[in-house]
This record gives C-alpha cells, sequence and structure tokens, in this order.
C-alpha cells in the first residue's frame, strides 16, 4: 500500500528512517553501490520528499503501527 512519508528520525546506528502516515517506518538509507539515495543525506533532500510515497509492506501485511520516535525536520 502507497503511504505518504511525514517525517523523518535517525535509528540507533544513524541510518534515516522515513516515517509514513500509516504510523509504520521504514529505512531510507542512503547504501551506495547497492542503494543510491544521496537525496536523504542533507536536510533540503529529505524535505523535498516529505509527502512522496512509499511501497509499504507493513500495512499489506496488516502490522500494527510502529512505536514512534522523535521526528527530525529536515
Amino acid at each position: 500500500m502507497q503511504q505518504p512519508i511525514t517525517g523523518f528520525h535517525t535509528d540507533d546506528q544513524s541510518h534515516w528512517v522515513a516515517e509514513l502516515a500509516c504510523g509504520h517506518n521504514q529505512h531510507v538509507r542512503h547504501d551506495p553501490p547497492l542503494v543510491s539515495r544521496l537525496w536523504v543525506t542533507t536536510a533540503e533532500g529529505r524535505d523535498s520528499r516529505l509527502g512522496m510515497l512509499l511501497t509499504c509492506k507493513k500495512c499489506d501485511e496488516g502490522a500494527p503501527p510502529d512505536v514512534s520516535h522523535p521526528t527530525v525536520l529536515g
């Protein structure tokens, strides 16, 4: 199910995590050469992706919302 990004926070390993409108979280790592998401490395890049739709596999599986974390704006 497609869900918009509403914010971001970092996990305990300093990887960026997108917070989705459904209450689920999804990692959005920049880990070349496997995954190239250079936009996640800057506040401007993350801000530009607010509202972007991501496929939420947790919604598809019927999982309950994740534990909330303090949102980092930008």
